[in-house]
Order: structure tokens, then C-alpha cells, then sequence
């Protein structure tokens, strides 16, 4: 890879958080946290719901310079204050080098993005937004085809990328499409940091995966996410996967 990243490493202030008994220091994912060591190209983070890899990965966003809700740097609207004040007690292992150009995505408040690109460009002060994305309305689009034209028109080479669950919008065959405009993004220099849930966009090799569970966060293989062997196991057979999760109190399916 060409990158050799923008954030070497993530580390808590441990001795200047308050209480570890009080969220989000007590979610296991920040309450464990040392020094997170980033991968110079691709970063993922996952784990269940709670775990508390996505409030991480904004509060590196925010930290970063993003605005929570998302968006490039530039961005700064606030539709409901959300985000916690995890972002104030971290310490941000950075590159001299500036990124060429950056994006926080989240799934959840894309929409919002979205309108607030349509408001921005309404006021007519600059170029066009949407243009940077395609040309066409993010709200005139799917959800997967607003975020593949994120991905396809808005990232460049270069830059900064986080993004939260960006699977959510995307078919498996669309996130194979994500994944090849992932790889050919970091071999230009591009840096990501991924929570996900999909065991597609897992695979990508040679990168860290952090995953948060009831015992902190630490570096795990590909094959050893839950996430691999859950659909691994399914896939091998899914008609016993089935028997077993539907069967009643009798043993009837």
C-alpha cells in the first residue's frame, strides 16, 4: 500500500475520565481502551449492538474534525445533539501530512446529510455540492445508490474516510462494488476506518479488525469474527441453522 496513514494510533486519557462506571467509559470497547493502533489503509471495527464500536468511531471523527452527524470537515449543521463527549478524552496519533480530502458517514443520518447538501446548494453561494456527488438529488436516489454515489463521486484520492455500517444501504452486490472502490481508493493513499457488521466488506485483506466485546476490544483474524463463522455456518446448511433457531417448545418447526 501506498498510505502510510493519516492516524497512526487512537489512545484514551484514562486518568482524566471522570468514572469508568458512566457511558460511554463504561461500554467494555472504552473502558478497556489503551492504545488502538490504526492500519495505515484499512481499519474495522465490530461487534454487537452496544458494543460501542460505532460511538467510537465517531468520537475519532469528531476528534478528527468531522461534524457528528457527518459529512466532509466543512460540514457543521446540527439536527439533535447525540454524539458523547468520548471525543474530548482521546488522543489522536497523527500524520504531518494533511489528508487531501475527508468524509464521516453514517448510515443513520445520511438523510440528513443529504438535505443539508439540497439547503446549502439552495443558497447558490460556491459550486454546486451535488455535483460532487453525481449530479443527481441524494433524495431522488435509493439509499444504496445515494451512498454508491458518495463512494463513486464524492471520496478522492488521498483522503480520509470513516464510515459506520455503510453496508446498510447496499445488496451483496453492491457491497462487492464498495469493496473494489475501497481497495482502489487505498492504493492511492487513502486511509478507512470501518464499523460494519458485513463479512463482505470484513474480508478485505491485510487489514486490522478490532472487535468490542463483553471483554474490551482487541485485534482478531477475519475467520475468527462472529460475523464470518455466523454466516459461514448458516450458508453451510441452512435448512439444519433453520431447524434449530424455529423449533418450538415441542420440537416442531
Amino acid at each position: 500500500m501506498k498510505s502510510a496513514g493519516y492516524i497512526y494510533d487512537v489512545a484514551l486519557k484514562r486518568d482524566q475520565v471522570p468514572s469508568f462506571d458512566d457511558y460511554p467509559f463504561s461500554l467494555p470497547a472504552v473502558r478497556n481502551l489503551d492504545v488502538l493502533k490504526l492500519h495505515p489503509a484499512v481499519t474495522f471495527f465490530v461487534g454487537e449492538n452496544g458494543s460501542g464500536k460505532s460511538t467510537l468511531l465517531e468520537a475519532i471523527a469528531v476528534a478528527t474534525g468531522f461534524n457528528a452527524e457527518g459529512g466532509s470537515r466543512n460540514f457543521r449543521f446540527e439536527t439533535r445533539a447525540s454524539h458523547t463527549v468520548l471525543h474530548e478524552y482521546l488522543a489522536l496519533n497523527k500524520s504531518l501530512r494533511r489528508s487531501k480530502d475527508g468524509y464521516f458517514l453514517r448510515a443513520e443520518s445520511f438523510y440528513n446529510v443529504a438535505t443539508e447538501i439540497e439547503r446549502l446548494d439552495a443558497e447558490g453561494i460556491g459550486p454546486r455540492l451535488i455535483d460532487y456527488y453525481g449530479g443527481t438529488p441524494l433524495h431522488e436516489q435509493s439509499h444504496g445508490e445515494a451512498f454508491m454515489a458518495l463512494l463513486l463521486g464524492r471520496f478522492s484520492a488521498g483522503g480520509l474516510y470513516l464510515l459506520d455500517e455503510p453496508e446498510a444501504a447496499l445488496s451483496p452486490q453492491r457491497q462487492l462494488s464498495a469493496l473494489v472502490r475501497l481497495h482502489d481508493l487505498a492504493k492511492t493513499g487513502a486511509q478507512f476506518i470501518i464499523a460494519t457488521h458485513s463479512p463482505i466488506l470484513l474480508a478485505y485483506p491485510d487489514a486490522f479488525i478490532y472487535a468490542c466485546s463483553e471483554d474490551g476490544i482487541a485485534l482478531t483474524a477475519y475467520t475468527d469474527t462472529e460475523h464470518y463463522q455466523v454466516t459461514k455456518n448458516f450458508l453451510a446448511n441452512p435448512q439444519r441453522m433453520l431447524n434449530q433457531l424455529l423449533r418450538d417448545d415441542d420440537g416442531q418447526v
